[in-house]
């Protein structure tokens, strides 16, 4: 038997496949809209315009479900944003960041200082996140309120040309730095770099992580889930 610790709810679990997922998809057709002749040459042009218009459909969990977590859950909404993303760092959080660019090299022979709920680099990752991904909300809701919200133009907003101008810039700006820490962030989260193997099923799997591993990652965490108990379960190894 394995004792594990529940890391990340249903709701954070969801939350995170949603936006996850959904900014893949919304990368992908999102360079449609980007290069409108990306598939005009060999798909035809009723292709680009499904692309476009299902980069517009993605927007909508992409958006919506977020925000409807934040609502069902507004507790773990301020401590994700005080202390998960904004927190003060210690000694040792500094010390893992200096680290991390050899650790990344070097894993088996870099001795990295336990973290608490989030690392302390993953942080400024996190943070990243979620301030490109509320630029390129609301950046991309103007680009989409001047062609019309709905299919046939309606609801339409005549922004003015320097708005819309503005906002073409920043979502693209912003669409090539989601781009560029999302592959780092996959890089980690999916297990592809070997120390973080498995650790893809803390968010698309159920949530929970080895104590082993958990002390390995998080020790500060750990030793307090651990000394509380109410997350902690012992289960047949996985």
């Amino acid at each position: 038997m394995t004792r594990y610790i529940q890391r990340h709810s249903l709701l954070t679990r969801v939350t995170h496949g949603v936006a996850a997922i959904g900014c893949i998809l919304l990368a992908i057709t999102g360079l449609f809209v980007f290069i409108p002749d990306l598939g005009g040459g060999i798909m035809g042009g009723a292709f680009t315009r499904t692309m476009r218009m299902t980069h517009r459909i993605l927007a909508v969990p992409f958006i919506v479900v977020p925000l409807v977590a934040v609502l069902m859950s507004p507790k773990g909404f301020v401590h994700l944003f005080k202390e998960d993303i904004f927190g003060p760092w210690d000694k040792d959080d500094v010390q893992w960041a200096m680290k991390f660019p050899f650790y990344l090299f070097a894993p088996s022979k870099v001795h990295m200082p336990p973290q608490h709920h989030v690392k302390s680099a993953q942080r400024l990752a996190d943070g990243a996140l979620l301030i490109f991904s509320v630029v390129m909300a609301i950046s991309g809701l103007v680009l989409w309120a001047k062609t019309g919200i709905l299919p046939n133009g309606g609801w339409k907003v005549d922004f003015a040309p320097e708005t819309v101008i503005a906002a073409r810039l920043v979502h693209d700006i912003f669409f090539f730095l989601t781009v560029f820490v999302g592959i780092a962030h996959i890089y980690l989260g999916a297990g592809i770099f070997q120390p973080y193997r498995g650790t893809w099923r803390l968010m698309f799997g159920d949530g929970k992580v080895s104590e082993s591993d958990a002390a390995y990652h998080w020790g500060y965490w750990a030793n307090e889930e651990i000394a509380l108990g109410k997350n902690v379960t012992e289960e047949k190894k996985k």
